[in-house]
């Protein structure tokens, strides 16, 4: 089960709340794969800083690749730094995936995810099991689905969550994200004023 596949097949699969925005999607399946490492216990936390240990292969070709960008030397790095690094492109590379992989085939249209058409999922056994842990309101995948706006936000954490690194990482991916967005604000704000500017506003 990889954590990353089934967010990145919801986020083509279900209707979400808001327009995704394609680096909130790659810093939620950065957390993903941090999850994923955690549950594999592959990695640890220290605080907010990623420990790993020794391990095998996780049998997923991106998910290994997160296990070897890890820092082994002390200090460690810390988690936020490791989503934005991890993060960088992370959404394209998963889609590019799942399309290798006949997974996802494109069609036509003015609705354009993150490239000319539109995604069309095939009806393979990894989007049932997505649709399936979606469906049965698995909290992981919810939480990350609402940092990106697939679902709206949750009022409060699931009860369910009671481990205290999984926590970490959804609330490290929700603090970026909304950095992101904080961001993006900033740089319209900024380009709206340039262009009075321009316009002798």
């Amino acid at each position: 089960m990889s954590t990353p596949r089934d967010l990145m097949i919801t986020a083509l699969d279900v209707a979400p709340s808001r327009p995704l925005e394609r680096g909130d999607l790659s810093l939620a399946l950065a957390g993903a794969e941090a999850y994923d490492m955690l549950r594999a216990e592959v990695i640890g936390l220290d605080g907010e800083r990623i420990v790993p240990r020794p391990g095998t292969g996780l049998g997923d070709r991106l998910l290994d690749e997160a296990v070897a960008s890890l820092v082994g030397q002390v200090p460690y790095e810390s988690l936020e730094d490791w989503l934005w690094r991890r993060g960088q492109g992370l959404a394209p590379a998963y889609l590019a995936e799942l399309e290798q992989e006949g997974g996802v085939t494109w069609e036509r249209s003015r609705w354009l995810p993150f490239r000319g058409g539109r995604a069309v999922l095939a009806d393979t056994e990894e989007r049932q099991r997505a649709a399936y842990r979606w469906a049965a309101d698995e909290p992981v995948l919810l939480a990350l689905a609402a940092a990106v706006g697939i679902r709206d936000e949750p009022t409060a954490w699931d009860p369910s969550l009671t481990d205290e690194a999984v926590v970490t990482v959804l609330a490290a991916v929700h603090d970026a994200v909304m950095e992101l967005e904080a961001v993006r604000q900033r740089r319209a704000i900024e380009d709206a004023a340039f262009a009075n500017v321009w316009r002798g506003a």
